[in-house]
């Protein structure tokens, strides 16, 4: 079943399990909700789940959401040059439109083109915390799941009145401004954030592009609160970015592409009972892309959910049922008009039991859409507790993504088009105790009627090319991972082996690594917290001919955090120290050595 285990040597499985990953400041009573779509304790979640906090995102310093998400287990991620541009995020292989990504509850992406999220819109700043959910999750969520969940959640208010602000600068001509207050007053909690980010850059197309591409990015957030009584609460949530960034499409005048993303969210928890529990949501995205000043190209996606969600505890069992109903909707000047909108129906059933050492989670989803017809997806999770310290899990589980509606009624697509669906299974083994931890999970995943752009005439107008259902991958892999600590000093870390093939091909997924490994340690220096950050990724290939090669990279960072009172703090941050030169996509340079200062105002 996972023949690309043979590949790892006695002594490389040694020194990755010595080593540990940046999870160590999670605690084992932290709630999740990516997992099962409902508050669970950590400790009690069966999938294989990383939740990444607010005083992780700031110390982290990353330029981007993805940037950051590279830092944990079973993520890899490619840019075209500096941030602002196409940016993708692949959770174990899968491809980027094979994530599905939620803003406080609501879904986002695009319908042109591939579709997926566009990574390089989130700003990294206004998020409060991230929970990365790998694995397949069509039996909760629906469509697009087969590699994993992300969820981010801006802040939120509680406490207080509290204000803030910060400010930053960098290489590049980099410069960060950022503030908002959040609070509860009564019945009412609120929180209202905003930043302004620009960098001149550098120069991503060094060999063909003399130009210097650099960006431009503001964002807001807003959220409000209001408990009606005990077991009754309103919520609506508010996220707008804008990014401007230049690419290099010509060397005869400055391309630019505007990206604009809006989330807007309405739920209502009402607790009717002490054992039942039900969820409204009323959510709606928004995603605008244009270019100028070329051909000026422009592409609108908006997507609506309506969503109803029932929570009933019988003792150790658990019961879900949600009713969802998803409506998409694509202004794009390629598309015909029967391409301009479609509807997913769904039912979602879930099941959990814990009975002492036994943990069970059960889920099935039936979605019928509006354009390709009726989809039913299942999974299930099964954890045995060893003893007090280790725990032995298993699960499996099939997902599906339907193609965009750009992919099926576009000039380039066919509507003829099928879903890609997939079939997963998965073993991990876990151990925690106080300060150190472990995990080990193998997985494969099989997916078939995978979306190809093919080049040459095919089944639509375009004499280009046309997007296909032509090929099937098998994703396996193994994740390796650990935390502990030794005097002083906190260590972290994890390795991935990954054998990502085309099976009708047999050849390698572009832009995938084999190996890849991230090492972290982190201090306490009289009143400096101090700590540094190593990541060696492996060669890949850029195309699916595997024709070019992408050759091997290390990265190391170091950074340091200062309390200067007790009001305000600092932070120090030096990115690609030994100034290594690498890419991420053939032709596309990334950014050399840089230093990032910033200080942030936060009254206690």
């Amino acid at each position: 079943m996972f023949a690309c285990l043979k590949a790892l040597r006695p002594g490389l499985i040694a020194v990755c399990c010595a080593t540990v990953w940046p999870s160590f400041a999670q605690i084992l009573n932290e709630v999740v909700v990516t997992a099962a779509r409902i508050e669970q304790p950590l400790s009690e979640v069966l999938a294989d789940v990383t939740v990444i906090d607010r005083a992780s995102i700031e110390r982290s310093g990353a330029t981007g959401v993805a940037d950051l998400l590279s830092h944990y287990p079973g993520v890899q991620f490619q840019r075209n040059g500096g941030v602002g541009n196409t940016t993708s995020v692949y959770i174990r292989g899968t491809n980027t439109n094979h994530t599905a990504v939620y803003v406080d509850g609501v879904r986002i992406e695009s319908q042109s083109a591939s579709g997926g999220f566009t990574w390089q819109t989130l700003p990294l700043a206004q998020i409060d915390r991230i929970e990365i959910l790998r694995g397949p999750a069509a039996a909760i969520y629906g469509s697009d799941a087969i590699g994993g969940v992300v969820q981010v959640f801006t802040r939120r208010g509680q406490g207080a009145f509290q204000p803030y602000a910060g400010i930053g600068a960098g290489t590049y001509n980099t410069y960060q401004v950022n503030g908002g207050f959040s609070g509860a007053n009564g019945p009412w909690d609120y929180a209202l954030g905003a930043i302004k980010e620009k960098s001149k850059g550098f120069n991503a197309k060094q060999d063909s592009n003399p130009d210097i591409d650099g960006y431009d990015n503001h964002a807001e957030t807003a959220r409000l609160g209001l408990k009606i009584n005990k077991d009754h609460k309103l919520e609506a949530t508010l996220l707008q970015s804008r990014m401007d960034a230049q690419y290099d499409a010509s060397t005869l005048q400055d391309d630019h592409s505007i990206e604009t993303i809006q989330t807007t969210g309405l739920n209502w928890t009402a607790q009717w009972t002490p054992d039942y529990q039900s969820k409204l949501l009323l959510t709606r995205s928004r995603y605008d892309y244009i270019t100028q000043p070329g051909s000026k190209y422009a592409t609108n996606t908006v997507l609506r959910n309506y969503v109803f969600q029932n929570d009933y505890s019988l003792d150790i069992h658990r019961f879900q049922a949600t009713l969802e109903r998803r409506e998409d909707a694509l202004d794009n000047t390629s598309t015909t008009p029967a391409g301009t909108e479609r509807s997913q129906n769904s039912l979602a059933l879930g099941y959990g039991l814990v009975l002492e050492q036994h943990s069970l989670q059960l889920n099935t989803r039936h979605d019928t859409d509006s354009d390709f017809g009726d989809k039913h997806t299942a999974q299930a999770a099964y954890a045995y507790e060893l003893n007090d310290a280790w725990q032995l899990r298993a699960s499996a589980g099939s997902a599906f993504r339907a193609p965009t509606l750009y992919q099926r009624f576009s000039d380039y697509g066919s509507s003829s088009l099928q879903p890609e669906n997939s079939q997963n299974k998965e073993i991990g083994l876990k151990f925690e105790q106080g300060v150190h931890s472990l995990s080990v999970v193998v997985y494969q995943n099989l997916i078939e009627n995978l979306i190809d752009y093919v080049s040459g005439k095919g089944a639509c107008s375009s004499t280009y090319g046309c997007y296909v259902n032509n090929s099937h991958a098998r994703l396996q892999g193994l994740t390796l991972s650990a935390a502990t600590r030794y005097r002083a000093f906190n260590f972290s870390g994890s390795y991935d082996r990954l054998d990502a093939k085309n099976t009708d091909t047999g050849k390698a997924l572009g832009r995938r690594a084999d190996n890849t490994l991230n090492m972290a340690a982190d201090t306490q220096w009289q009143a400096w917290t101090l700590g540094s950050e190593w990541r060696w990724i492996d060669k890949r290939f850029d195309d699916s001919n595997n024709t070019s090669v992408l050759p091997a990279f290390q990265l190391f960072n170091l950074w340091g955090q200062r309390q200067i009172d007790k009001d305000y703090s600092l932070l120090l941050r030096l990115n690609n120290a030994f100034d290594q030169s690498y890419q991420l996509a053939n032709t596309y340079y990334t950014a050399g050595r840089n230093v990032f200062v910033g200080v942030q105002w936060q009254p206690k």
